[in-house]
């Protein structure tokens, strides 16, 4: 599945590695269709603090960019399976350096109704952090090193 750092004109899902801001309100008006009456947004945005690491002043990622749109297309597969009445899906992630406010990876669900909206929206940035192969650096006041919430990529599904 292609990444794109625009809107799809056809279809319902938009997946995207950014090295610039993420398109947050495209994104958001993007997923808005005349049969959805929730729309939810995530905006996962870096914090000035980690676990352990006061003093946080930039995050840098990286991702393995071959892997990252067909991982991201099996979550959304999974979410329209689980409820089948998602609208549109837009998955986005930054790389590179990014400040303390910057948005790191935003999700969005449409759907006719509240609850699936959620559910879906949840199970989608849940499922793109434990899946698809995107790492953090972070640099804090003592130094320098990988994210501490360091895991083993998974299968979408695992």
């Amino acid at each position: 599945m292609p990444l794109r750092r625009r809107a799809p004109v056809e279809g319902d899902d938009w997946f995207g590695l950014f090295a610039e801001d993420l398109p947050v309100g495209a994104a958001l008006a993007w997923a808005e269709l005349p049969w959805c009456g929730a729309v939810v947004l995530f905006s996962g945005n870096v914090r000035d603090h980690a676990d352990g690491r006061a003093g946080v002043s930039e995050l840098e990622y990286e991702a393995y960019e071959e892997e990252v749109g067909t991982r991201l297309a099996a979550i959304a597969a999974e979410a329209r399976a689980r409820w089948t009445d998602v609208g549109r899906i837009a998955m986005l992630h930054r790389v590179g350096r990014l400040a303390v406010g910057d948005a790191a990876v935003v999700v969005v669900v449409s759907s006719p109704h509240r609850a699936e909206a959620f559910a879906a929206a949840r199970f989608a940035i849940d499922t793109l952090k434990a899946t698809v192969p995107i790492w953090k650096k972070e640099t804090w006041a003592a130094g320098s090193d990988w994210g501490t919430g360091a895991h083993t990529v998974t299968e979408v599904g695992s």
